[in-house]
C-alpha cells in the first residue's frame, strides 16, 4: 500500500519514502541484487536492508522513478501489503546507495523477536493509530480508564531533537540496549497501558512484542511511527514537542514532514557528524 502525500511545494521536487515489512525472506542475496540493480537503474540514493526476517528501506529521487520502483518492489507478492511513507525534499538527503543483506532489519540481538505481517502466524504487537493516541492523550487515559504512557524506544540523541510531552526515554544509545532498560524499569510500568513509539514503526514494532513476551499485558506499538503521527494529526497536534530526527541529511522533519532549518543548534553544524550517522541496525 502506498501513503499518497501530494507536493504542496514544488521547489521540493525530491521525494522521499520510508518502509519496512516484516516476513519471510529466504533468497536475500538475490532479492538483495535485484532491488540494488533496480534503484541503480533508477539513480535512487538511500538505504536498502534485506534479512531472512524482512526489508527496511529508505530511499529518495525524482518522483516518477522513485514510483516506479516501489511498483516494481509491490510485484512480488511478500512486499504487496508494504505501507511506504512519503515526505519531499529540495535536495537529495542521501550521499549514495546502499544495499545490504544483515541478519537483522533492525538488530536487537534477540532473534526470537520475529514479527510477521503474515495474517495467519499473528506474530505482531496490537497497534493504536495516530488519531487514538491523540485521542488516548487528550484525556490521559484509554478507552478502558487505565493511565496511558508513552514510551520512547529511539536513542538518546534522537530524543533529544523532539518527543512526546512526558514520553519516557531511558537514554539509549543503540537499540541493543532496550531489553536491558526496560528490564531495569518493568515495574514502573506495571497497571499501566504503554504506547512505543520510534520514528518509522520498525523499533518499536520489536520493542512491544519484547514487552509482551516479558510479561506486560497492555503494550501497544503507534502505527507507522512519529512520521505517520505527523502525517494524520496535521503537524503532529499539540503532544508532540520538537522535530523528529531523521537518518539522512535533512537531519529533522517538522510536523509538517518538512526539513528544518536548525542553524546553530544542528548537530551537523556543531561538527558532531561530518554525515549523518548510520541507520540503526
Amino acid at each position: 500500500m502506498i501513503l499518497h502525500m501530494k507536493n504542496s511545494n514544488q521547489q521540493n521536487n525530491i521525494l522521499n519514502i520510508a518502509a519496512y515489512h516484516f516476513v519471510t525472506i529466504p533468497d536475500t542475496d538475490a532479492v538483495c541484487q535485484n532491488l540494488k540493480a533496480t534503484a541503480e537503474g533508477l539513480e535512487l540514493k538511500g538505504t536498502i536492508l534485506v534479512a531472512t526476517e524482512g526489508i527496511n528501506l529508505f530511499l529518495a529521487g525524482k518522483e516518477a522513478r522513485i514510483n516506479q520502483f516501489v511498483r516494481q518492489l509491490l510485484e512480488d507478492p511478500r512486499f504487496a501489503n508494504l505501507e511506504i511513507k512519503r515526505s519531499w525534499s529540495a535536495t537529495q538527503p542521501f550521499r549514495k546507495l546502499m544495499v545490504k543483506v544483515k541478519n537483522e532489519i533492525i538488530r536487537m540481538n534477540h532473534p526470537t523477536i520475529k514479527p510477521s505481517f503474515d495474517p495467519s502466524a499473528e506474530v505482531r504487537a496490537p497497534s493504536v493509530d495516530a488519531q487514538t493516541l491523540k485521542r488516548w492523550l487528550d484525556k490521559g487515559f484509554d478507552d478502558a480508564g487505565k493511565p496511558v504512557v508513552t514510551l520512547d524506544t529511539r536513542n538518546a540523541f534522537e530524543v533529544d531533537y523532539g518527543t512526546f510531552e512526558g514520553a519516557i526515554d531511558w537514554r539509549i544509545e543503540k537499540f541493543t540496549e532496550f531489553p536491558a532498560a526496560f528490564l531495569a524499569h518493568k515495574a514502573e510500568l506495571e497497571g499501566k497501558t504503554i504506547v512505543s513509539f520510534c520514528t518509522g514503526g520498525i523499533r518499536c514494532e520489536k520493542a512491544a512484542i519484547f514487552m509482551r513476551e516479558a510479561g506486560l499485558d497492555d503494550v501497544y506499538q503507534l502505527d507507522g511511527g512519529i512520521l505517520k503521527y505527523f502525517e494524520e494529526t496535521q503537524e503532529g497536534s499539540n503532544h508532540y514537542k520538537g522535530t523528529c530526527f531523521v537518518f539522512d541529511e535533512r537531519e529533522a522533519l517538522g510536523g509538517d514532514l518538512k526539513p528544518k532549518d536548525l542553524g546553530e543548534a544542528s548537530r551537523f553544524a556543531a561538527n558532531r557528524f561530518a554525515a549523518p550517522p548510520a541507520h540503526p541496525i
